[in-house]
C-alpha cells in the first residue's frame, strides 16, 4: 500500500538532507519540498513560531519503520513531526510507479 508522508523541517538544507538520504536507501520514491511556512504551536507549554519547510514523501507502509529511523537519525528536532497517511485511491499508474521504485 502507498503511503504519504508529512514532515516538518527546520530549513530547506535539512529537507534536502533527509529527502537525499531517503532516496539514495530506496526508502522513499518521491520526496516533495515545499517553500517555507510559519508554523505556530504549544511546545512545552509555551506558544512557539517559526519557519518550517514541509516534507512530502511517498513511498509503501513496509518502508514506514525504516524512514522513521531515518528522520530521527537526520532530524534537528527532539520530536519531529511524522504523520503517514494511506493512499486509498488516486492515478494507478502513478501508484503503480511508487510501488515499483521501491522494489
Amino acid at each position: 500500500m502507498v503511503v504519504l508522508i508529512q514532515t516538518q523541517c527546520a530549513s530547506p538544507a535539512e529537507a534536502r538532507a533527509i529527502a537525499t538520504a531517503l532516496l539514495d536507501e530506496k526508502l522513499v520514491a518521491c520526496a516533495t519540498i515545499g517553500a517555507e511556512v510559519q508554523s505556530r504551536y504549544r511546545w512545552r507549554g509555551n506558544l512557539e513560531e517559526s519557519c518550517e519547510t514541509p516534507l512530502q514523501l511517498k513511498t509503501v507502509a513496509d518502508r514506514l519503520p525504516a524512514v522513521e529511523a531515518v528522520i530521527r537519525r537526520l532530524h534537528s528536532y527532539e520530536m519531529p513531526e511524522l504523520i503517514a497517511t494511506a493512499v486509498v485511491g488516486g492515478n494507478a499508474e502513478y501508484l503503480a510507479w511508487v510501488e515499483a521504485s521501491l522494489e
